[in-house]
């Protein structure tokens, strides 16, 4: 077993400073495909420079040249009977949402990616698109990419069942298809959604484009609809921005201004302004942007509930660690 190692800063715990942060891949990666779907109506600004964006939108960008028609209409049309190969490599978050993407074109595709993403599970996925129309099958291991994902897509059914408590991009890469669907979807969430958050957003960025919906206690219906013309805004990473909350948390004097982000944002990360506040760390909306200020404070909280914002957790357990605050999370 290896030992425990300490570190320590001795440096400059006075900060003043401004920092640009890239924007949402969460919010980004919805956006490509919402933008793919549109037949061109919909453009993106402000993309991220996140691995799996970066690669989605290189995969995206090569199935529109390979097609033989693509800006008239979402429909990929290949130029030839044989597979497609779509390599994306180790993003997961490609791999959900083209799987979803490429089920209703009318192209021929080989969906991979590397050794470790053939271990990752896609098969509930897989299953809703099959259940509705989608030609998939699974080219190795039962529920596991490869896939090999036929057009055309023949819709047989519009409701699906489908988890709560599975990723909610699944949940999400179903309803961003839903409107270029013959006849919609409707969708059935069973159990408790444990990421609402990020339902909410793709929902919401939906709207933006136009796209109806109607949330009716564990039931989402979207029926066929076009997209409008739009300009999606990509907000910068409020995740990112919870590691300069906590290096404002952890210094004597912190003014940090985080330029783009707002405090009506879609990102679930965003309530780290909340959470923070119990560190002494303020939130002031000005300017195009959020400036942080550390203000004398004890902490008190003693419980912190994640389960909205799952990926704040290493971040706020990290800061009562350092500063030796008990704490419980859940």
């Amino acid at each position: 077993m290896s030992k425990n190692v300490l570190l320590s800063f001795k440096g400059n715990k006075q900060i003043d400073t401004e920092i640009k942060l890239t924007g949402s891949k969460s919010e980004c990666n919805r956006a490509l495909i919402i933008s793919a779907l549109s037949k061109g109506t919909v453009s993106v600004e402000n993309l991220s420079v996140a691995a799996d964006t970066v690669t989605l939108n290189k995969v995206l960008n090569e199935l529109r040249e390979n097609s033989l028609e693509f800006e008239n209409g979402s429909e990929l049309k290949t130029e030839n009977s044989e597979l497609q190969t779509v390599d994306i490599g180790p993003a997961g978050t490609a791999m959900r949402f083209l799987t979803a993407f490429l089920a209703i074109q009318d192209g021929k595709f080989f969906l991979t990616g590397t050794e470790r993403m053939k271990q990752r599970p896609i098969g509930i996925l897989a299953e809703a698109l099959k259940s509705i129309g989608g030609n998939i099958s699974y080219e190795e291991k039962e529920g596991f990419p490869p896939l090999q994902i036929l057009g055309p897509f023949k819709q047989t059914a519009k409701a699906v069942k489908i988890k709560g408590d599975i990723s909610s991009q699944y949940i999400s890469a179903l309803l961003m298809i839903a409107p270029s669907l013959p006849l919609g979807l409707t969708l059935e969430i069973e159990g408790e959604l444990t990421s609402k958050p990020y339902v909410e957003m793709t929902l919401a960025m939906l709207e933006q484009v136009g796209i109806r919906n109607d949330w009716n206690e564990n039931t989402i219906t979207i029926e066929p609809q076009t997209f409008n013309t739009a300009k999606l805004y990509v907000e910068p990473d409020w995740s990112a921005a919870s590691y300069w909350y906590s290096i404002a948390a952890l210094a004597d004097e912190a003014s940090i201004f985080l330029p783009g982000l707002n405090g009506y944002s879609l990102q679930g990360d965003s309530k780290i302004t909340e959470i923070m506040a119990n560190f002494g760390i303020t939130s002031q909306f000005k300017d195009g942007g959020v400036f942080l200020k550390k203000e004398p404070k004890k902490v008190e909280r003693k419980i912190f509930d994640l389960k909205e914002c799952p990926d704040l957790a290493q971040t706020i357990v990290v800061i009562c660690a350092a500063l030796g605050h008990d704490a419980t999370f859940t």
